[in-house]
């Protein structure tokens, strides 16, 4: 299902420290290899963050979460059904640095949940 865009202006992308030494040095990222085989960049929203982590990076240490400005992208960005029947937004294009609002080191909150990365 592809449909119009939830009221998010910001998505998140999880990254390993090589991609995200990547998409520093190279200025884009055409994702991780599920990405590639997928044909697209999955990203999460502030809500389906922690989930994400939780359920595909589990084990993994020296994670990054970038924040996407999703208002950056036209077509090539969908909001489509995917885990439990929530829209994700899927990017159709490579990750561009300039698209990205802030990063750093993936960190928990005291109660669990995946602390969003902030400009500053």
């Amino acid at each position: 299902m592809s449909g119009g865009a939830p009221a998010d202006t910001t998505a998140y992308k999880v990254l390993t420290a090589e991609e995200m030494a990547t998409l520093e040095r190279d200025g884009s990222f055409a994702g991780a290899p599920v990405d590639v085989a997928d044909g697209y960049i999955h990203l999460s929203t502030c809500e389906q963050l922690t989930e994400t982590v939780d359920k595909h990076f589990v084990g993994q240490d020296d994670l990054y979460v970038a924040a996407v400005d999703l208002g950056a992208f036209g077509g090539s960005l969908k909001w489509e059904e995917s885990r439990g029947g929530q829209l994700f937004p899927h990017l159709y294009e490579p990750l561009l640095l300039e698209t990205v609002v802030a990063y750093g080191k993936l960190q928990r909150n005291d109660d669990g949940s995946v602390r969003l990365p902030v400009t500053g």
